[in-house]
């Protein structure tokens, strides 16, 4: 639902956030890029404490600095922002490992979704976005209280955003044996 004023509700909730003290780092190879981010945050009071230009000079910052929000383009050179958010959430560096991601793209496809969540990213935005959307993303992340999960090679937030049980045929391994558990012990106590 969005207000007066043509921000969403979510904005408007947001009001309690002061980002002022965020630790905040954006991750872009191309200048423009990285500067247009910077100001687009910086307009709603999140100055960028580090502005890198590769995954490389980002992780050497991450090694030794603690962070609150992480903004990185999909597509660099390199290692790319799909790699280096695997490489974070597989780090081991505390609380780096477990910050807030959000991916940017310049053309996403459904592939790339899919990709940027099974890297571990919070979430991805299309460029060129808005300062509105951006703004949105970023409380929406901040909100978020996902666990984290680790899934064979995945680690990250916890894909699923729904809390409602589901409603189909139960396809995750371990609810099945659980299931088939519980109904050998209860025709074993029924004997």
């Amino acid at each position: 639902m969005r207000g007066m004023n043509g921000v969403g509700e979510s904005l408007r909730e947001s009001a309690v956030f002061n980002f002022a003290g965020a630790v905040t780092m954006v991750i872009d190879d191309s200048p423009f890029a990285l500067e247009l981010t910077a100001q687009a945050v910086l307009g709603f009071g999140i100055k960028v404490r580090h502005a890198c230009a590769s995954a490389a000079e980002a992780i050497a910052i991450l090694r030794d600095h603690p962070v609150d929000l992480i903004l990185v383009d999909c597509e660099m050179p390199g290692m790319s922002g799909y790699e280096f958010v695997r490489w974070l959430r597989r780090s081991g560096l505390e609380p780096n490992a477990f910050a807030p991601v959000i991916m940017t793209a310049a053309h996403v496809r459904r592939s790339k979704v899919s990709e940027a969540r099974d890297c571990g990213a919070n979430f991805l935005i299309t460029k060129p976005f808005s300062a509105g959307v951006l703004l949105e993303r970023i409380v929406w992340v901040a909100r978020d209280a996902r666990p984290f999960l680790e899934v064979g090679d995945y680690f990250g937030p916890d894909r699923r955003f729904r809390s409602e049980p589901w409603e189909g045929l139960e396809r995750r391994s371990e609810e099945i044996r659980k299931a088939e558990f519980e109904a050998q012990r209860k025709a074993s106590i029924e004997l």
